[in-house]
């Protein structure tokens, strides 16, 4: 209930802000940015003044109608004013919040990591990029950096949203923490990647107010475009009262012909709703795409988004689960299956990885082995390393050895003993299956096998089947070798895929995509993903990965979740239909506008025009007055619309293009008769013409 109330009451400052945005957005300065909308507000400032030389005798019309024109048009101007200051609102309202999160603290500076028990105490202000600092359980992260020594939980909440901790250490790609973050365990030591006023939270709550965002290339050929169509209405407009002028006159009859309705029926016939909402649209995109947790560099990196038609993803954490499990033991030569399921669970005991930890389950659910007293055995430990790809115990003379194939071999051969045949089919087997497979040995001789099996997440084949009717085309990217990858691809039905994946192998597949002329968007976080990542035309960096990927990356995904990729398509799309549905509405209902104003505004000069004075409306004033009207109130109408964008259809460009011309071009056509009737009969029964 608290919560209703406190949304309800962020609503109203929203709106209160909005309302008094759209009156300092007046200024000429602010006005001239959007050609389209500035011809209106020239339009409402010289009705003002038309009204102004009436009031002293010199009338262009009655001045009753020349008030009426002018303080209609000054509600259009002040509704787009609205519209844009409505959409940048949730922006404001997100910077609000992270500039309170932001604050200036003492930060514990040290000059080497040698030298950490020398602390001075610095304001976080002072700061530099390559300064170190060391920091402690409870105090918050000075600025951006990357952990250099240590490991702690962090408290990400402020950034991200996510209350969960964290961990964040040196190496490895979760090095990378952000200023304004809380440390809440043990301590690390950073050194400082940014200078003050260039730290990740300054850039988004620049991003989410929208100071940095500037015009998309797909934007301003758009506004070429409405300028065009707009300069064209100017010319037809003024051309049409020198003509009437020159034709009343040719029939010895004073020409009514008004400067104000001229003034009306250019604002109309210009493309002004979607001159209107074109702001809106691309803000309120950015401002989805920030409700999902993601930064955008660029307006642009959103509108690629949208384009892209190859999808690169990371198999694990995007289509598999991440946590392999094991799920059967295979012994080989005759061994006994317990035997190698105790031999299995021995060597796992001290690896905490999830694969670990699942293989000790699966020995104590299928023979009932549970954990012993290491200490009794005085067991030596094994560590895992990626050097030798194996880890094991030594306990009383025995040598256990677990890890991956190869690796496995060579131990056994270099010990002097014969290597598995068996094993080696049952290693194919596993893999060919889609799972990972790990050989048990015990002494030097080869007991059998445990299959990893990588789980694939519930409804990934149905959202690649839908991306696939976008005709966007998924691969999967995986460092596992191409009989294992092969299978998990086709679990997965991904459309292709690319084995032992390295650095140099993603950014040459990315590069061979664009030259066929794609549009490539991936995901990554790690230093080596930064070449990738910047050659890609979408590129997410995770907000855990390394600064190095974040640099490289258009993009940030504050809860570096892989799976966020195919939200951003879906909103980078979104983003598209949108400004396209709205601009067909917008230049469809350009056609309604001109049979309602048109024919009553010169039936006078020209009687035979009544054939297209099909709407029939009361007269040549309230036909104008009917159609600015409407003009105004279309763009409050569909300011919901362009905020929350057209509804996502996962169908084929080609089927989204000829429903969007039926629905909003058809739509756009008939939905100005109705009102513009409807309004004419409303204005004429009050009395109002």
């Amino acid at each position: 209930m608290s919560s209703k109330k406190e949304n309800s009451f962020a609503d109203k400052k929203m709106l209160k802000r909005a309302i008094k945005d759209s009156f300092i957005k007046l200024k000429p300065k602010t006005q001239i940015q959007n050609p389209v909308m500035f011809i209106v507000y020239v339009a409402a400032a010289l009705t003002t003044v038309l009204f102004v030389l009436s009031v002293f005798g010199i009338k262009d019309n009655s001045s009753e109608f020349i008030f009426g024109i002018a303080i209609l048009l000054w509600f259009t101007v002040l509704f787009a004013n609205f519209a844009e200051a409505i959409a940048e609102g949730r922006g404001k309202a997100q910077a609000d919040a992270l500039r309170s999160a932001k604050k200036d603290v003492l930060a514990n500076k040290i000059k080497s990591v040698e030298e950490k028990d020398k602390i001075t105490k610095v304001n976080s202000t002072v700061l530099r990029k390559g300064d170190i600092v060391i920091v402690y359980a409870g105090e918050q992260i000075p600025a951006d950096g990357e952990v250099i020594e240590g490991a702690s939980s962090v408290d990400e909440s402020a950034i991200t949203g996510e209350s969960a901790p964290v961990i964040r250490e040196s190496g490895g790609d979760r090095s990378a923490v952000t200023g304004g973050t809380t440390v809440i365990s043990d301590w690390i030591i950073i050194r400082i990647t940014n200078d003050p006023g260039e730290s990740f939270m300054d850039k988004m709550i620049a991003m989410v107010e929208g100071a940095s965002r500037k015009k998309t290339p797909n934007e301003m050929a758009l506004q070429i475009l409405l300028v065009s169509l707009t300069i064209i209405f100017l010319i037809v407009t003024v051309t049409l009262y020198a003509y009437s002028d020159f034709s009343f006159k040719e029939l010895n009859q004073t020409n009514n012909t008004s400067v104000t309705s001229l003034l009306a029926l250019l604002v109309c016939l210009a493309p002004t709703t979607i001159g209107a909402l074109l702001s809106a649209i691309g803000i309120a995109g950015m401002s989805r795409l920030n409700e999902a947790n993601v930064l955008a560099m660029s307006g642009r990196a959103i509108e690629a988004a949208g384009d892209v038609d190859i999808l690169m993803l990371d198999k694990t954490g995007t289509i598999t689960l991440g946590n392999r499990e094991a799920s059967e033991f295979v012994p080989v030569d005759g061994v006994d299956i317990k035997e190698l399921a105790d031999a299995a669970q021995l060597s796992s005991l001290a690896d905490e990885t999830p694969e670990g930890r699942s293989v000790v389950i699966l020995a104590k659910e299928q023979f009932g082995i549970r954990g012993r007293k290491m200490s009794e055995l005085n067991a030596e430990f094994i560590p895992f390393t990626a050097k030798t790809r194996m880890s094991g115990v030594d306990f009383g003379g025995n040598e256990i050895r677990k890890g991956a194939a190869e690796a496995i071999k060579q131990y056994v051969l270099s010990k002097g003993e014969k290597y598995s045949q068996e094993c080696d089919e049952v290693v194919k087997s596993v893999s060919n299956l889609g799972g990972t497979p790990l050989v048990v040995a015990k002494n030097g001789k080869v007991l059998g096998v445990i299959y990893l099996k990588d789980i694939v997440k519930q409804g990934v084949k149905e959202k690649f089947s839908d991306l696939r009717k976008m005709g966007i085309k998924t691969i999967m990217i995986t460092g596992d070798n191409p009989l294992t990858a092969a299978a998990i691809a086709a679990e997965a039905g991904v459309d292709d895929f690319l084995a032992e994946a390295t650095p140099e192998g993603k950014l040459e597949m990315i590069r061979e995509f664009q030259r066929k002329g794609h549009l490539v968007a991936m995901t990554g976080d790690g230093t080596n993903d930064a070449p990738a990542l910047a050659q890609a035309d979408v590129a997410v960096a995770m907000n855990t990965g390394t600064q190095a990927a974040k640099e490289a990356g258009n993009m940030v995904d504050l809860d570096s979740s892989p799976t966020k990729l195919i939200d951003i398509v879906r909103i980078g799309k979104q983003l598209l239909m949108t400004r396209g549905s709205l601009t067909t509405f917008s230049i469809a209902n350009d056609i309604a506008k001109y049979f309602a104003i048109i024919p009553p505004l010169f039936i006078g000069l020209y009687p035979e025009l009544n054939i297209l004075n099909i709407m029939r409306l009361h007269s040549s004033e309230s036909a104008i007055f009917s159609a600015v009207i409407y003009n105004a109130l279309i763009i409050v109408m569909l300011i919901p619309l362009a905020l929350k964008g057209v509804k996502y259809r996962e169908v084929p460009a080609s089927k989204l293009l000829s429903r969007n011309m039926l629905v909003y071009g058809l739509g756009g056509i008939i939905a100005p008769f109705i009102a513009i009737k409807v309004i004419d009969l409303v204005i004429t029964f009050i009395g109002i013409v």
